[in-house]
């Protein structure tokens, strides 16, 4: 089985074509981060070095990929697939942590 096939399969897509598009929502969303981050963080006075600059990352640019990625998932016609993805995305951060049973 291909690859394609297996995400949408997981995905539970349409077809190859949606697949394809989806992907190159995730390839246009990180180039624009990829663009970005450099001059945000100039903008900012932020410097990325060291755990700090990762945390300050995580904190600016986390929020900006989830906005471009609906974003771009609206202008490719995919808004609904990508609004699915960000409760999932989130829900899987923010869950609660069920005690073991053991």
């Amino acid at each position: 089985m291909s690859f394609l096939v297996k995400l949408q399969k997981k995905w539970q897509l349409k077809g190859l074509k949606q697949v394809i598009i989806v992907l190159i929502v995730f390839a246009c969303t990180g180039t624009t981060v990829l663009f970005i981050k450099q001059p945000l963080f100039s903008l900012l006075g932020i410097q990325v070095k060291g755990w700090i600059g990762f945390l300050l990352y995580l904190i600016f640019i986390l929020p900006l990929y989830q906005i471009l990625l609906l974003g771009y998932g609206f202008i490719f016609g995919q808004f609904k697939f990508f609004w699915e993805f960000e409760k999932r995305t989130w829900q899987r951060i923010f869950r609660k942590r069920q005690p073991n049973s053991n």
